[in-house]
C-alpha cells in the first residue's frame, strides 16, 4: 500500500485522462459494470454510510426515458454513449447504518436531523461518483461526467419512490480520442493551495 503507482498508471487515471463526448461503437458489458462497482464500494465515506445509488442506463428503453430529461447540448453525447450512469444519493441512507457501521448506533445520529442527512448524503454520494470515475478509468473506460439535465425529471422517471435524488451523470464507454478538444488550463499549486 505504500508503494507509489507507476507513472503510466498515473497517466491513465489523471494526467492523460479526459472528459469524452464522442464514443466508439463498442459495448460495455454488465460484468465490467459490476467490477466497477466492486472497486468503488471500498473507497471511504463518513461512517461507511455509502449513500450513492447508481443507475446504469444502457437499454434503448432506458435511454428513451432519460433523453427528455437532458439539456439539448447533452443529448447526442449521452444517446451515443454505451452507458450513462445516473449518480444519485439515497436520502434514507442512515437506515442501512446498522449493517454498514455496526459498532456504533450511527443511525441515531441522523434520525430527525434533516440538515445532517442532506449534507452527508450529498457530500458522500458525490465522493462515490468521483470514485466511480477513477474506478472506470482504472478498468480502461473513458468517462464524460456532466450536469446539464433536469434533476426533478430524472428523479420522477427513475426514482419515483422519492427517497433517492439524482446528483450528476457520467457517460461511460471507449472515447474517440481524435475528437477531443485541447485540454483546458489548470491552476498551478500556488493558485489553489496553501501549506500552513
Amino acid at each position: 500500500m505504500s508503494t507509489p503507482l507507476s507513472h503510466a498508471t498515473l497517466e491513465q487515471l489523471f494526467l492523460n485522462a479526459r472528459t469524452h463526448s464522442h464514443w466508439q461503437a463498442r459495448p460495455v458489458g454488465d460484468d465490467l459494470l459490476r467490477q466497477l462497482f466492486d472497486l468503488l464500494k471500498h473507497c471511504p465515506t463518513s461512517a461507511n454510510c455509502s449513500p450513492a445509488r447508481f443507475v446504469f442506463v444502457k437499454s434503448p428503453e432506458a435511454k428513451a426515458k432519460l433523453k427528455p430529461c437532458l439539456a439539448e447540448g447533452n443529448v447526442d453525447k449521452t444517446m451515443s454513449a454505451p452507458v450513462c450512469v445516473i449518480v444519485a444519493q439515497d436520502m434514507k441512507f442512515y437506515e442501512q447504518l446498522p449493517k454498514l457501521f455496526p459498532h456504533a448506533d450511527a443511525k441515531s445520529w441522523f434520525e430527525g436531523n434533516d440538515a445532517l442527512i442532506q449534507t452527508t448524503a450529498f457530500r458522500n454520494g458525490t465522493l462515490q461518483g468521483a470514485y466511480l470515475i477513477l474506478a472506470a478509468r482504472s478498468l480502461g473506460l473513458d468517462c464524460g461526467p456532466m450536469s446539464g439535465f433536469d434533476n426533478a425529471a430524472v428523479d420522477a422517471a427513475f426514482f419515483p419512490e422519492g427517497n433517492v435524488k439524482s446528483n450528476f451523470l457520467i457517460n461511460l464507454g471507449y472515447g474517440e480520442a481524435d475528437k477531443l478538444f485541447p485540454r483546458s488550463p489548470r491552476f498551478d499549486f500556488a493558485d489553489a493551495c496553501q501549506i500552513l
